[in-house]
């Protein structure tokens, strides 16, 4: 489709004209208008995120309908950014949901060789240890690491959701993930060495 190509600049004083006039009337071509100026962003987004060209095609219209609703539960102060975030969000949220069903292995979210959840007996029951250790190095983590980590990776939380539910402010939330995920990977290293 040629709109995912186009180069447009798109100037915000338009914006903020548009973004206006779409929450006065709720007129959907006004809000078609605005977002038809960022589609290829938008795309670009998605493809980086999802890697296939059809599922990000539909990825940008899906992102348009939540649009519909999200722009009147934000107070949105650079429409660019705000979009770019909400994009990017909403492709995470996708690629958290095709993996529910997929074997989650630690390693790939965290850095760490064992593996969360698991079909396979045998393999789970070699790695029954791993997860123990896993375990008690959680255990040694600051209690706001602790939550952090948990809500982040095991119960797949995003950042603001993690935010809205311990009541950190977002940039603390993303601090206790990363000191999290690093003192988590120094314990189990050293569990290893031992």
């Amino acid at each position: 489709m040629s709109w995912f190509s186009k180069n447009i600049k798109p100037d915000t004083v338009d914006d903020d004209a548009l973004l206006q006039r779409y929450r006065q009337t709720g007129d959907l071509s006004v809000l078609g208008q605005l977002y038809q100026q960022y589609m290829p962003l938008v795309y670009g987004v998605c493809l980086k995120y999802l890697q296939d060209e059809e599922q990000s095609k539909d990825a940008v219209m899906q992102i348009f309908e939540e649009l519909i609703t999200k722009i009147h539960k934000h107070d949105v102060k650079q429409f660019r950014s705000w979009l770019f975030v909400l994009s990017r969000n909403f492709c995470l949220m996708q690629l958290r949901a095709n993996k529910k069903n997929q074997t989650l292995s630690i390693d790939e979210v965290m850095e760490f060789p064992f593996v969360l959840h698991h079909n396979d007996d045998d393999d789970a029951m070699d790695n029954e240890a791993g997860i123990q250790q896993l375990e008690k190095c959680m255990q040694q983590l600051s209690p706001q690491q602790k939550q952090s980590v948990d809500l982040f990776y095991i119960k797949e939380k995003c950042y603001k959701e993690v935010a809205d539910i311990t009541g950190y402010t977002l940039n603390e939330v993303k601090s206790y993930i990363q000191n999290g995920k690093r003192n988590l990977k120094i314990c189990l290293e050293n569990s290893r060495e031992q």
